[in-house]
C-alpha cells in the first residue's frame, strides 16, 4: 500500500471523529506523516491515529489532536501569522504551513529543533521559521500572532503568550496536570478581554522551561 492510500484512510477516520474543516482535512492529506516518525515504524503504523515516540521523551501527536487543534485555531477565520510552541518532529508545523502564510515555531530541545528544520526544509516548507528557546516566552520579536498553538501541557497559561496575540487572535493550549488536562481556546476580544472555551480532555507531555543543548 502507498502513503497516499494510508493518508486517505486517516482522513476518513478524522472526518468520522468530527473533524469538519475541509481545509484542515485537505492539509493533513498532503503532509507525509511517515516522514516525521522513526524509520522503524512501517507505513501503516505511521498513519494510525495514535501518538508515537520521537525520542528525548517526546511524541508526535495523535493525528486527531493535531487536526482538532488546527481546526480550533482556524475555524471560521483566516490566520496568516502563527506561532507554534513545541516544534517536536515538525509534523504540526508542516500542517500549519499548509494553511497559513508564515509559521514561527519554538522548541526547547536543540536536537529536535535541528532535525525538524532539516526535515521541513527537505520537504520544501520554506515559510517556516524555527527557534531554539523557552516556549513560555513565545517569540516576542515576531509578535503579534493571529494564532498560537502549544503542543505541551501548561500548568498555567503563560502570560507572555497572551500578550503576543493580535486582536481577535486565538491561543489553543492544553492546560492542567498530567491526570486532568483540558484543551482550551482563548480568544483576545476587541476590548482587550479574553474568552475561554474548553474543547476536549487531552493528554500531553508537560510544558517545561529548561532549554536543552
Amino acid at each position: 500500500m502507498t502513503p497516499e492510500f494510508y493518508r486517505a484512510k486517516l482522513i476518513e477516520r478524522l472526518a468520522a471523529k468530527g473533524i469538519h474543516d475541509e481545509r484542515v482535512l485537505e492539509a493533513m492529506g498532503r503532509v507525509p506523516r511517515h516522514e516525521f516518525v522513526d524509520a522503524a515504524w512501517d507505513l501503516r503504523k505511521s498513519y494510525e491515529d495514535t501518538a508515537l515516540p520521537i525520542g528525548r521523551g517526546q511524541t508526535i501527536s495523535q493525528p486527531f489532536v493535531v487536526a482538532l487543534m488546527t481546526q480550533a485555531l482556524l475555524e471560521g477565520r483566516e490566520a496568516r501569522h502563527v506561532l507554534e510552541v513545541g516544534t517536536g518532529c515538525g509534523y504540526q508545523t508542516a500542517v500549519l504551513a499548509e494553511l497559513v502564510d508564515r509559521v514561527y515555531s519554538v522548541e526547547r530541545i536543540r536536537a529536535l529543533n535541528q532535525s525538524a528544520e532539516r526535515r521541513l526544509r527537505g520537504l520544501n516548507y520554506m515559510r517556516v521559521y524555527l527557534n531554539h528557546g523557552d516556549g513560555h516566552e513565545g517569540w516576542a520579536q515576531q509578535a503579534p500572532f493571529d494564532g498560537i498553538i502549544v503542543t505541551a501541557a501548561a500548568a498555567q497559561v503563560p502570560e507572555a503568550l497572551l500578550t503576543q496575540l493580535a486582536p481577535g487572535g486565538r491561543l489553543v493550549i492544553p492546560v492542567g496536570a498530567q491526570d486532568g488536562q483540558q484543551l482550551c481556546r482563548f480568544t483576545l476580544k476587541p476590548d482587550g478581554g479574553l474568552s475561554r472555551e474548553i474543547l476536549a480532555g487531552v493528554s500531553f507531555v508537560p510544558m517545561l522551561a529548561e532549554k536543552i543543548d
